[in-house]
């Protein structure tokens, strides 16, 4: 009999502490869904779904004819589950990490190396940087949510320096004035100029930065109107509380927010350690996300091999999967985890006659 290349997984989550708390979180509930022993804490956060096989969240394999505890473990010893091209071009690691995200809180920000960078940080930083490989990132939405990716218009951060003196403290005087002198100079001049903003904003100390909000709040709080991003967009006004604001919301004054239409997020990965530059075109990343939709009337699907391994994620429905490497058929519901070799295809025999939502990650060169 052929060796087993696809199985269910059991995921890890991260408790990071911007997640949503509880079964507040889209997160805790795929995870109950698809483990009745799952004990969820309502007084923690759930902020990641980790689905892959990195060192830090390696997923479990759920099948126990599988000597191998972990799905890292098993693609060390079974390379050629990874799809030709993908072992050799990535040295037999899965190239991607699959994740879920619900988040309460804003993120910290973020840079994307490319892989030369990359490892050029590793190298030079391994405690702040333990990962060589190059961080393209894709996000969907599975919910509505609002992200900040690269730099909005420079004439409209420019006018926010204007009528937010606060924020104009906090990048200084000198790096606003370059920023406004750039406008009727090059690209270059601005890209510069913008950085110095930035780099001043960040590198603000916190006990400054809390003392500019507390003004900033009592400031909005007594007026009817305040011509900013953060009154327009009722970041200041939810709370008047300098808890609910802080340095990445201040750079909602810098940030582009892509259109409320949009339903993903490309930011890819970059040559230079920075976010200076606008990033509004999808790049041709190394993975891809297939979202899958079938309707409750079709009473069997097959999910087509790939030369490269995939992770699918059941988002709603249930299933019974079958392949032909595969003991047994293996149960598959909301939130349920299934790990496809290269080359395998899988039937999917709806159990219930209700609409699938799944997604697939894979990786296409």
């Amino acid at each position: 009999m052929a060796a087993q290349r696809v199985f269910p997984l059991s995921c890890v989550v991260q408790q990071y502490a911007w997640g949503k708390m509880g079964s507040n979180s889209e997160v805790a509930r795929l995870l109950a869904s698809s483990d009745p022993l799952a004990q969820i804490s309502e007084d923690k956060p759930y902020a990641e779904l980790w689905m892959g096989a990195h060192p830090r969240g390696d997923a479990k394999i759920l099948d126990n004819s599988i000597l191998q505890k972990t799905l890292g473990q098993w693609i060390a010893e079974n390379q050629d589950c990874l799809g030709s091209k993908v072992k050799d071009t990535f040295n037999g690691k899965l190239p991607f990490l699959f994740k879920v995200l619900s988040v309460e809180t804003a993120l910290s920000i973020q840079a994307h190396p490319n892989k030369e960078l990359a490892e050029k940080l590793h190298l030079q930083a391994p405690q702040h940087y333990p990962d060589a490989n190059h961080k393209p990132e894709m996000a969907i939405a599975l919910t509505p949510f609002q992200g900040l990716c690269g730099f909005r218009p420079v004439e409209e951060i420019v006018t926010f320096l204007t009528k937010v003196p606060e924020f104009q403290f906090l990048t200084g005087d000198d790096a606003a004035t370059q920023l406004k002198q750039s406008l009727s100079r090059d690209s270059q001049a601005v890209a510069s100029a913008l950085q110095s903003c930035f780099s001043h904003l960040m590198k603000s100390e916190k006990k400054v930065v809390a003392e500019q909000l507390n003004l900033l709040v009592k400031r909005i709080s007594q007026q009817d109107c305040v011509e900013c991003m953060a009154c327009s967009d009722n970041t200041v006004r939810a709370g008047l509380t300098p808890k609910f604001i802080d340095v990445p919301t201040l750079c909602e004054m810098l940030s582009y927010i892509p259109s409320p239409s949009q339903d993903r997020l490309f930011p890819p990965a970059r040559s230079q350690e920075d976010p200076y530059l606008s990033i509004y075109d999808p790049p041709v990343p190394d993975f891809t996300v297939m979202k899958m939709e079938v309707p409750g009337s079709v009473t069997e699907y097959r999910v087509l091999a790939l030369d490269s391994a995939s992770i699918l994620l059941m988002v709603q429905g249930t299933v019974t999967a079958s392949t032909r490497t595969a003991q047994a058929t293996i149960s598959l519901k909301r939130g349920g985890v299934l790990f496809i070799g290269a080359n395998e295809s899988v039937s999917l025999k709806l159990t219930l006659p209700k609409d699938l939502l799944m997604f697939r990650a894979c990786c296409l060169l």
